[in-house]
C-alpha cells in the first residue's frame, strides 16, 4: 500500500512540476508578446483550485485529472473581441511570434531536461564501474572475446565511468544497429580493444530491459554479506523488528551466503510468511516477516524495505562518484538531453517502421511506478527520471500531429510557405484525425498497462 500510495504521490509531483514548466513557456512567451492570457490551466476536468491574478484577471487553475494542461489567449477564432483588445488576440499576431509562443512550450521541456542533468552532474552519482561479470558460453560477447573481469573503459573512444554511462551508450548503438569498439583493461592491466555488432539486438529486447542478456553479458556482482543496512519506515522490515547490522544466516531453513541470494529469495516470495534466522550482537534471534507485494516490470515480487550494509571501503575500488565542474557539467547535461531527444526520435520512427513492437509503449500506470520507484532511491533518481519524461513530453509535442504543438507549428510552416493560413475546413479535418491518432496511443498504452499488471 505504502509503494502504490509513494508511486501515485510521486506521479503526481513529476506531471505536475513537467506540465507546468511546459505551460509556462507559452505563457511566458505570449505575455513578452502582449497576448493576453485567459486561464493557465495545470491538468484537465473538475476545477480543484482557482486564483485570478492581474489586471487580465488571468485565471490559474489546478484541475482534477493532471494528465495535461492548457494556456487559454485571447483568440478572435474561440469568440467575440473587442475592437481596442484585438492588438492582443494571439491570432492577431505576427506569423513569428505565434510561432514562438507555440513551441515554447516543448522548447521549456528541454531546458527542465538540461536543468535536471546539470543538477545531477553537478551533485554527482556514485556509480558501479563497468567490470564485466560472467560471461554466456557462445553469446555475443563471448564470440566477442570479452572475459570475466575485465573493466570496458571506452566504447568509440567515449570514457565509460560507469555502468549507467556504459548501458547508455549501449542502447543508442543498439537502436542505430552499430558496430561498436570497446577498449577493456584485463585482469593483468592490459588494454585491448573488441568489437560487437550490435545490429544482432532487436530493439524490443532493449526495451524490455534485456540488452546485457541478449549480450550474453553480465554486471559483475560484489558478494556483500547478508547484512542489514537502512531501514525504510513502514515495509516489512520495520514491522518485523529487523534492526540494523541484523546478519541474515537462513531464510526457510535454508543458508544464505550473500545478500544477492537473500534479495532472490525475497523476490521470489511476495505475500508469503517466511523465517529468518539472524545473528544480532553475537545471539541467534529467529523473526518472521511477509514480504510487500509490489509490481516491477509487469511482475509481483517482494520486497521488505531494507538496504544492504557495506562496510566503508570494502569495495571502493569497483565504485567512482561522476561529478564535473559548473560550466562542463552543464556542456554534459545538453549533450545528454540532445542525445536522449534524438533517441526517442529513433525509436518512435522504429516503431513505425515495425522494427520496434508498439507493446514498449508505458500509460499513466507504468509512468507511476518508474515515478515511484525513482523517488525511493532518492532525490538525484527523481531528478533523472523526470529529465527522462520532460524530454519525451518536449518530443510528442513537436511530432507533426494536429492537436499537439507540433501540428501548429506543421500549419504555421504551411503558411510561411503559401502567404495564407490553413483553412479551418483543413485544421478541423486535421483535429479529428489527430483525436483519432492520440486515442489510438493511448488505448495502446493503457492497454500495455493492463497486460503488464496481468503478468
Amino acid at each position: 500500500m505504502i509503494d502504490v500510495l509513494q508511486s501515485i504521490a510521486a506521479f503526481i509531483v513529476a506531471l505536475g512540476v513537467l506540465i507546468t514548466f511546459h505551460e509556462f513557456g507559452h505563457y511566458w512567451v505570449a505575455r513578452y508578446f502582449d497576448v493576453k492570457i485567459l486561464r493557465f490551466s495545470v491538468g484537465f476536468g473538475r476545477t480543484v483550485y482557482k486564483k485570478t491574478i492581474g489586471q487580465d484577471k488571468t485565471e490559474f487553475v489546478i484541475a482534477a485529472l493532471p494528465l495535461g494542461g492548457y494556456v487559454k489567449m485571447l483568440d478572435e477564432r474561440e469568440g467575440q473581441v473587442d475592437e481596442h483588445e484585438l492588438p492582443r488576440s494571439f491570432n492577431f499576431k505576427p506569423l513569428w511570434q505565434r510561432f514562438a509562443i507555440v513551441s515554447a512550450g516543448p522548447i521549456f521541456n528541454f531546458i527542465f531536461a538540461v536543468f535536471a542533468y546539470w543538477i545531477i552532474f553537478v551533485a554527482g552519482v556514485s556509480g558501479l564501474k563497468p567490470f564485466i561479470g560472467e560471461i554466456e558460453s557462445m553469446s555475443i560477447s563471448d564470440n566477442a572475446g570479452l572475459k570475466f573481469g575485465q573493466q570496458i573503459i571506452s566504447i568509440n573512444d567515449n570514457e565509460t565511468l560507469t555502468w549507467a554511462t556504459a548501458i547508455d551508450m549501449l542502447v543508442k548503438h543498439t537502436v542505430n544497429r552499430d558496430v561498436i569498439k570497446l577498449a577493456v583493461i584485463d585482469k593483468d592491466g592490459l588494454k585491448r580493444g573488441v568489437e560487437i555488432d550490435l545490429s544482432q539486438i532487436s530493439i524490443d529486447e532493449m526495451a524490455e530491459g534485456k540488452l546485457l542478456e541478449a549480450l550474453g553479458l553480465s554486471v559483475i556482482e560484489l558478494k556483500l554479506p547478508a547484512i542489514i543496512g537502512k531501514i525504510l519506515p513502514g515495509g516489512a522490515a520495520e514491522k518485523s523488528g529487523l534492526l540494523e547490522y541484523d546478519e541474515i544466516i537462513t531464510i526457510n531453513g535454508k543458508l544464505i551466503q550473500s545478500w544477492t541470494q537473500c534479495v532472490e529469495f525475497i523476490r521470489n516470495n511476495p505475500g508469503k510468511k517466511i523465517s529468518i534466522e539472524l545473528l544480532r550482537s553475537d545471539n541467534t534471534v529467529s523473526i518472521e516477516l511477509i514480504p510487500d507485494s509490489i509490481q516491477s516490470g509487469g511482475m509481483i515480487i517482494g520486497r521488505i524495505g531494507a538496504a544492504v550494509y557495506v562496510a566503508k571501503g570494502s569495495f571502493d575500488s569497483y565504485f567512482v562518484v561522476e561529478s564535473y565542474k559548473i560550466q562542463y557539467a552543464l556542456l554534459k547535461a545538453i549533450k545528454k538531453t540532445w542525445e536522449m531527444s534524438v533517441l526517442t526520435l529513433q525509436v518512435l520512427g522504429r516503431m513505425l517502421m515495425g522494427d520496434a513492437s508498439v507493446k514498449n509503449l508505458s500509460g499513466p500506470v507504468s509512468i507511476a511506478q518508474y515515478a515511484g520507484q525513482s523517488a525511493g532511491i532518492g532525490l538525484l533518481a527523481f531528478f533523472s527520471f523526470m529529465a527522462i519524461v520532460s524530454i519525451s513530453l518536449g518530443v510528442l509535442n513537436l511530432l507533426p500531429v494536429p492537436l499537439l504543438d507540433g501540428g501548429h507549428l506543421m500549419y504555421y510552416l504551411v503558411e510561411a510557405l503559401t502567404g495564407k493560413p490553413v483553412s479551418e475546413a483543413i485544421q478541423i479535418f486535421g483535429q479529428k484525425i489527430g483525436i483519432v491518432l492520440l486515442l489510438g496511443l493511448m488505448s495502446i498504452a493503457f492497454y500495455n498497462d493492463i497486460i503488464r499488471i496481468l503478468g
